[in-house]
């Protein structure tokens, strides 16, 4: 059976499983220089990499401000979300301060943006796999000794993926709970 998929609207649907359509997956990557993997990709292929960057986006990040309403699927939208692009400088201070919040009644266009390159790097490698050598300190195959850095790990999110989210909170890490605290 295909899957379907369903995109948040901004209105907390109960059932969507993407922040992004095919639509907007062939969009962005219309200005992306490295497409491949997503021009040469089937719909329903696309469809399943956005559901699945969705769900990778909502596990690996803790967004500021807290979900719309309680049974919303999805992390997004979210109330008390600073916007950080708005922001205003009073003249007694030199420090920028949020003055304003996201929608609530929406999904940045980063999160969209940020779960199609997702969805692509999804498409080149399954990055929820241990990648090879992981744990491995030192292999010796005959006279040659191959050392791995355990430390040296590829993230789940891909890097440009994080740096569109960061605006609107914080990766959680897995070596501890603790999350970016902001003051609002």
């Amino acid at each position: 059976m295909p899957l379907t998929l369903i995109k948040e609207t901004g209105a907390g649907l109960v059932d969507a499983n993407s922040y992004a359509d095919v639509a907007d997956g062939n969009a962005y990557h219309a200005g992306h220089l490295y497409a491949t993997a997503w021009t040469a990709a089937s719909d329903d292929q696309k469809a399943v990499a956005l559901v699945m960057a969705s769900r990778l986006i909502d596990a690996e990040f803790q967004f500021n401000g807290t979900r719309t309403t309680a049974n919303q699927a999805l992390q997004w939208p979210r109330a008390k979300c600073p916007e950080p692009d708005n922001v205003h400088v009073p003249i007694s201070v030199l420090l920028p301060i949020p003055y304003d919040y996201v929608q609530y009644d929406t999904v940045p266009k980063a999160v969209v943006q940020a779960t199609c390159e997702m969805a692509k790097e999804l498409l080149i490698a399954d990055r929820t796999v241990m990648p090879a050598g992981e744990g491995l300190k030192y292999q010796n195959v005959g006279t040659t000794q191959t050392g791995y850095d355990k430390t040296d790990r590829r993230q789940v999110l891909s890097q440009v993926a994080q740096v569109m989210l960061a605006k609107y909170g914080s990766q959680i890490s897995a070596k501890s709970g603790a999350v970016k605290l902001m003051r609002v």
